[in-house]
């Protein structure tokens, strides 16, 4: 009799032991499934769990991962219940739990064996390796991405460059033999307001050129010390008039300690001028625009603000992209924000941008300022 129980007894045993090896097995089988989710692992991580207790038919799992929950159907609270944490890279981001919807009597763990103990620990710390290879996955994904980014933003200075150069020489011709067309003799009033619009479309299609060689690279800024709040004063005194017939409020709050910058002041005034130009269009009606410059540990910095639309993050992610616009055909070349970032980095600087729907768009630049130390230097 001793013996038949010893026996029912290692019998169960072995049973409790291919239920939960089936279990891990399983898991590790989802786990390497190369297309699946991290959403659809650990839901089907859930399903696997119930089997492997003692008493399957009564049992539920929940996984709960960055508070977001994963269940059987028919899971809910109840007293007796079994939870581990998972820990990733030393944080808590979630845990395993596995409850019993009936009552059962009191083993090494409530009504839970202790090998199930070991289990439950055992799927929170595989739930957490899948949670690092998943992150490791993303980031090699990402860094990918860049790299390619970075080539394609490569090609495409190389070309711009290319273009630029060959279009400067024939706009340059139309551009000359318009304004001396202009100055023929007894010319009618109708040739010479065409001659005038042949002039003005060559002037944009120069400004266009000369946004694209910056892009590139192969414009040098022509650096010299400079203040920025005179930069920014010089620059908005174009928009004033603008501002005003467009019912847009144009706030100054200039910083009065400011120490010069080193820098191509045409360069800033274009940075300035397009930041300017982006957050108006992006006001049809009423709003504000505030320009804002401060001095703190040894950078100088330039603030657009706006109250218009604001940006997606999927739209914020692709402002620097060259030739990237959500406006329409013709009101935009998508060069004005990368032209910006191309200023910026060529002075040593840097931009953070923020924005949300709705709710405007922050521009802020960084600029190093010369140290007084420089300056006394060069005087």
């Amino acid at each position: 009799m001793v013996d038949e129980q010893l026996s029912y007894s290692a019998k169960a045993a072995l049973t409790e032991r291919v239920k939960e090896l089936t279990c891990l097995y399983g898991m590790a089988q989802i786990a390497s499934q190369p297309d699946m989710s991290l959403e659809e692992i650990i839901q089907g991580i859930v399903e696997l769990l119930p089997p492997a207790w003692q008493y399957p038919e009564i049992a539920f799992a929940r996984i709960i991962l960055d508070r977001i929950s994963y269940t059987n159907q028919g899971f809910r609270e109840c007293r007796q219940k079994q939870t581990a944490e998972i820990i990733v890279g030393g944080i808590p981001r979630g845990v395993v739990d596995l409850v019993y919807v009936e009552e059962k009597p009191d083993l090494d763990e409530g009504p839970f064996l202790k090998e199930e103990r070991n289990l439950i620990n055992a799927v929170a710390r595989q739930v957490a390796l899948v949670i690092e290879r998943k992150q490791a996955e993303k980031e090699k994904l990402k860094l990918h991405n860049q790299l390619l980014h970075a080539d394609r933003l490569a090609t495409i200075g190389m070309l711009a460059a290319g273009v630029a150069h060959e279009l400067n020489e024939p706009l340059g011709n139309i551009l000359g033999f318009a304004q001396l067309a202009k100055k023929c003799p007894g010319l009618p009033d109708s040739a010479e307001h065409d001659i005038g619009k042949i002039e003005t479309a060559s002037l944009h299609a120069r400004e266009i050129i000369q946004k694209l060689l910056v892009f590139a690279r192969q414009a040098p800024p022509h650096k010299t010390h400079v203040n920025l709040n005179q930069v920014v004063e010089d620059g908005l005194y174009f928009f004033e008039a603008r501002c005003t017939k467009e019912g847009i409020e144009l706030i100054r709050q200039l910083s009065s300690d400011l120490p010069e910058i080193t820098a191509d002041p045409g360069q800033l005034n274009q940075l300035l001028v397009n930041l300017v130009v982006n957050a108006l269009q992006s006001m049809p009606g009423t709003g504000k625009i505030t320009v804002k410059t401060r001095f703190s540990d040894h950078n100088v910095y330039l603030v657009v603000k706006d109250t218009g639309f604001g940006m997606s993050k999927e739209v914020l992610d692709k402002i620097f992209v060259p030739f990237f616009t959500t406006k329409d055909v013709g009101h935009g070349t998508g060069l004005g924000l990368p032209v910006v970032y191309g200023i910026v980095t060529a002075h040593g600087g840097t931009i953070d941008v923020k924005s949300k729907p709705g709710r405007g768009t922050r521009f802020e630049i960084q600029l190093p300022a010369i140290e007084s130390e420089e300056m006394e230097k060069n005087i």
